[in-house]
């Protein structure tokens, strides 16, 4: 398994040769530093920790920048561990070179919160028309929740309101449409958790 870090651009859509319209989101992917590689010898484990995004020095750790100055790099935003088959050492650049078109991926990122909502936009519950069970006359509340004198409690895991969004969400299976190289531009089919100039985690 191999991948890189990317930047969520946007979505759009392209033609096909048989003039289908396909909807794609267009992903910045690298260009990622080793920072670490680790060993079994060392660690008990094969990866490779990849750098993303310069940082400003000013903004990161006396730690950070020795642990960044012994790959040769400056300061980066975000760093991510990957499994990786070949043979790379301490500096060397991965590029989105290392996607070619029409194979599949796996792409991981935060979704976009939506604060507090309820059990309607939350979980999907009925809501007006088909009315919630257990309720008189407020269209959108969830309902009972609870049993009767026996447990005498709500069940953990009960679907309530609550914060939604803002969870670590992977989408498997997404076909690559186009490797920009000279530009470090991913375009995969469909779309990807996260706002636009989210973080993303793409994974083979």
């Amino acid at each position: 398994m191999s991948g890189l870090i990317g930047r969520k651009i946007g979505m759009t859509s392209i033609f096909d040769e048989n003039g289908k319209n396909i909807p794609c989101t267009v992903i910045e992917a690298g260009p990622c530093v080793v920072t670490q590689v680790r060993t079994n010898e060392v660690d008990g484990y094969e990866a490779l920790q990849l750098g993303f995004d310069d940082k400003a020095e000013r903004h990161a750790t006396k730690a950070a920048l020795g642990h960044f100055k012994k790959a040769g790099t400056v300061a980066k935003k975000k760093v991510v561990e990957f499994q990786f088959e070949n043979e790379h050492k301490l500096g060397d650049v991965l590029t989105v070179d290392v996607f070619a078109e029409g194979e599949f991926v796996d792409v991981q990122g935060v979704s976009k919160g939506k604060g507090f909502q309820g059990v309607v936009k939350r979980h999907g519950f009925g809501g007006v028309g088909q009315a919630t069970h257990g309720q008189h006359n407020r269209l959108r509340a969830p309902g009972s929740v609870g049993a009767s004198s026996y447990p005498s409690r709500v069940f953990k895991g009960m679907r309530m309101a609550g914060r939604t969004g803002g969870d670590n969400v992977t989408v498997q299976n997404l076909r690559v449409l186009k490797v920009v190289a000279d530009k470090n531009l991913l375009v995969v089919k469909g779309a990807i958790p996260g706002h636009k100039n989210s973080y993303v985690i793409i994974q083979k």
